[in-house]
């Protein structure tokens, strides 16, 4: 009896260290730890609009005749969109409070919404002009509807449109370029 007695002090004895040195060891790592801030989420993506193929297509239509639209598509993982976002955003800056409205449609991806399209968004500051589309919802249909040279082979695309004049650009454009498109519109 005396034994049994003995094995379980002892046991309770080793059970207890055990624990006392999960517990430090756990504090340890907490203290350890380096502190990550949380990536994007699906509310970063929700500030971004979504439009569907045929949204797109109603908005590209449906224009205030004395409003200046600029619609640029590009691709985050695309250079000469990134390249060419510069000379749009500076071109906004400048006809900030002019009817001019810039909108820059994201062809990303779904799963680089909420990191690349999200961060691309927040780096320019035009969060409220970019606008989501699934690459992959668009068929051969929606660029014979809706434009006369690009048949969605390439990015990045800009159409500018102004009432019944519109001018379709496939390719990066120069901000010399973007300039003298902007100003034949105004």
């Amino acid at each position: 009896m005396k034994k049994i007695i003995l094995y379980s002090l002892l046991s309770i004895s080793f059970l207890a260290c055990k624990k006392n040195d999960e517990k430090v060891a756990e504090a340890q790592a907490k203290e350890d730890s380096i502190k990550v801030e949380p990536s994007k989420s699906e509310a970063d993506v929700a500030e971004l609009v979504e439009f569907s193929p045929e949204k797109m297509s109603a908005y590209i239509q449906n224009k205030n005749p004395d409003t200046l639209y600029v619609t640029n598509f590009f691709a985050t993982w695309c250079g000469p969109c990134m390249h060419e976002i510069p000379f749009f955003h500076k071109k906004m800056e400048e006809l900030q409070g002019q009817p001019v409205k810039f909108t820059f449609v994201s062809l990303d991806n779904k799963t680089d919404w909420a990191t690349e399209v999200s961060d691309f968004a927040d780096e320019f500051n035009i969060r409220k002009n970019v606008t989501l589309l699934d690459g992959s919802l668009l068929k051969p249909e929606f660029f014979k509807q809706n434009f006369k040279t690009w048949d969605g082979g390439a990015i990045p695309f800009t159409l500018i449109k102004k009432g019944d004049k519109v001018d379709e650009t496939l390719g990066s454009m120069t901000e010399e370029a973007l300039n003298q498109k902007i100003k034949l519109f105004q």
